[in-house]
């Protein structure tokens, strides 16, 4: 029902400011392709009335990308913007052959290169924040394919815009990926229970894809290495033939691990977290003091097996480097991992994820406000080991918390995470006390947009 109302939908013509780009080749995106759908890339996902992007760069970055492998240039037909603050809320993008040109009287005419094509799609701003395609045209009336394309232009994020800085560029490629691959082999429609059939199990081998996701996963990271030699990436499947583990790293990533490779975020929350998407990130700092990605990952399940694949894996296609400090989420299979793999590098635990448990693990305590207060400070107000001591065995007898096991497990992993223990650990700048302090989550934005895309 929320479908075909939305196709109906109208744009507020009072409220809005349209800007027409029919008559000007300006806008014109040219991209060059093969004819049609290349063979072992079908599972492509088109155009479907509901999708929903975060941005309008996502939803016109996928339009482009589906016109590349269908073989058409792209023009954007219509915009709307509201009157006071020129915010855009409404697009509708169109195939370079739509409407015809005016007759013009000059001397000499250019040859005729529309066609009136219907292909279009419409979408606006929702109240979601997020934009959703409200009508789809996937028709053409014209052939298809590489011979009816002129010479390639860079492709920006839209109309006469500045290309994206690589770090962004390439976080938009992970964003629209995910977008194509959730439908993989479907119908590309919109489905609410789509979500059911990608899942992630703590002990699973393998991964509960839909039809087509693996080879959509592999015709990836196979565009991707074509496009660059040193794109590395290696593929783990089971004894059924299954996906159960993927590793990715682009050239950009492997040059910089030779510089800011001393220091290592293994950022492995989205999987303790059971988001989404099971998705691993490697993570250093450079000298500006700025978050540089230095692999991703996505794994079946949070076993000593699979960290120890990827942790391998990570260390051979960065040519054997071993980084001086690793921090990490707490989780037992990864600390047995690193010490087989990183036997000389310093693991250590990020006391700020430490801490974002404490209501989970303590919240049911009686006097839990008072055992918060002397965690807190015991950990952040010590500046020597005795005085941690001291004030650690405190908050143990004065509520008699002796006996309670997070607190237990974390007093004896206490050199990993205690700010006292620390002090001779080199971290680069990036501390291990609060990492999310200099480091923001590179692929939040894709863990919210997850579900939008299901």
């Amino acid at each position: 029902m929320e479908e075909s109302s939305l196709c109906c939908e109208q744009l507020p013509d009072g409220e809005c400011i349209e800007v027409q780009k029919d008559e000007e080749d300006d806008g014109l995106i040219e991209l060059d392709c093969q004819n049609g759908f290349p063979e072992g890339r079908k599972e492509f996902v088109a155009p479907a009335v509901g999708m929903e992007f975060e941005s309008y760069d996502d939803a016109y970055n996928y339009y482009i990308c589906y016109a590349k492998e269908v073989g058409f240039r792209v023009r954007v037909k219509n915009s709307w913007f509201k009157r006071n603050s020129r915010e855009k809320y409404g697009a509708v993008l169109c195939c370079s052959s739509q409407g015809f040109k005016r007759i013009k009287d000059v001397n000499h005419l250019r040859k005729e290169t529309r066609t009136g094509c219907p292909a279009m799609i419409r979408m606006r701003l929702v109240e979601s924040q997020r934009w959703r395609v409200l009508e789809v045209m996937l028709e053409h009336n014209h052939m298809l394919g590489a011979k009816i394309l002129r010479s390639v232009k860079k492709m920006g994020n839209g109309t006469k815009r500045k290309p994206l800085p690589s770090s962004d560029a390439e976080g938009q490629t992970i964003k629209l990926y995910r977008a194509l691959v959730i439908d993989a082999g479907g119908n590309g429609n919109s489905n609410s229970c789509a979500r059911e059939d990608i899942t992630f199990s703590e002990f699973s081998n393998k991964w509960n894809l839909r039809k087509g996701d693996t080879q959509a996963i592999y015709n990836f990271l196979c565009r991707m290495q074509l496009t660059n030699p040193n794109f590395f990436y290696l593929m783990d499947f089971n004894d059924d033939g299954h996906l159960r583990n993927a590793f990715w790293v682009d050239a950009r990533s492997r040059a910089a691990c030779g510089y800011f490779g001393d220091v290592i975020y293994f950022d492995n929350t989205n999987l303790s977290n059971k988001f989404e998407i099971p998705l691993v990130t490697f993570v250093g700092i450079n000298h500006h003091g700025q978050s540089v990605l230095l692999g991703c990952g996505l794994l079946a399940s949070e076993t000593t097996e699979s960290y120890l694949w990827l942790l391998r894996t990570w260390v051979k296609c960065m040519s054997g480097c071993s980084p001086q400090t690793i921090i990490t989420d707490r989780c037992k299979a990864l600390q047995s991992a690193i010490v087989e793999i990183f036997p000389r590098s310093h693991h250590c635990f990020g006391l700020s994820l430490i801490m974002k448990k404490v209501p989970e693990k303590l919240g049911g305590l009686h006097n839990y406000d008072a055992i918060r207060k002397a965690l807190i400070k015991a950990v952040y107000d010590t500046l020597k080991v005795i005085e941690f001591e001291a004030a650690w065995g405190f908050m143990i007898q004065c509520f008699g918390v002796s006996d309670h096991e997070w607190l237990r497990s974390l007093y004896e992993d206490r050199v990993r995470w205690a700010p006292v223990y620390l002090k001779g650990t080199f971290f680069a700048g990036m501390s291990a006390a609060r990492p999310g302090s200099t480091r923001k989550n590179l692929f939040q934005i894709l863990n919210q947009g997850a579900q939008a895309h299901c």
